[in-house]
């Protein structure tokens, strides 16, 4: 599903965070590591958000280095704190993605009925709560059809009955679609929440594949 080939991170003279040689199965994935152990930057990455050295596979061959427009059609991602521009309406931003993605006609329908956003999605982004703007963004994660979805701190500004249903969107993505994720947290996922097929560790620099 995804395999990293010499990727190496720096910021200046500074190492972020290097993968030399790393091959993940489609599946759900959970990573781990402390605040600044450089989870954000690896998802970043991934995202093609940030450049690096090395190179990243998507299915075995979509190279992010030499076809990111295909590559990027089918990877999708949710940042920690998102933020988008003001003045655009949480429907405006879902049809601009949309566009972008591909996304079937009215694939937003569902997402925002089950999430409840019927009472603010055709407000300007300005006026939002940071709970608000958390749901608009995991939504436009999973418009289109991603091989891969990556989501950067899904557990925070998210309320206990809100992260129920994203876990069911990430089921169903998964189940029905065949929808590889990756989640980064400091916090520690709930047993049994999700069928994840195993965990990652960014400690040192590096990322190491743990169960």
């Amino acid at each position: 599903m995804l395999q990293f080939q010499n990727f190496k991170k720096s910021y200046g003279n500074y190492p972020a965070l290097k993968v030399e040689d790393l091959r993940l199965e489609a599946g759900i994935y959970w990573i781990k590591g402390v605040n600044g152990s450089g989870k954000s930057t690896l998802l970043k990455s991934i995202a093609g958000i940030l450049a690096f050295d090395g190179d990243i596979l998507l299915a075995d061959h979509i190279s992010i280095k030499k076809q990111p427009v295909p590559y990027r059609k089918l990877v999708n991602f949710a940042e920690a704190e998102p933020v988008f521009p003001d003045f655009l309406t949480g429907t405006e931003m879902i049809a601009l993605f949309a566009d972008a993605k591909d996304a079937p006609t009215g694939q937003q329908d569902h997402y925002i009925k089950s999430m409840g956003m019927q009472s603010f999605v055709d407000r300007p982004v300005g006026t939002y709560s940071s709970g608000m703007m958390k749901k608009i963004s995991l939504l436009l994660a999973f418009l289109g059809k991603p091989k891969l979805i990556l989501l950067d701190e899904p557990l925070i500004t998210i309320d206990t009955a809100s992260l129920a249903i994203l876990n069911n969107w990430i089921r169903e993505k998964h189940e029905q679609e065949g929808t590889s994720f990756l989640l980064s947290s400091h916090q520690i996922l709930e047993d049994g929440s999700l069928p994840v097929s195993g965990e990652l560790l960014v400690e040192d620099q590096t990322l190491k594949f743990i169960s």
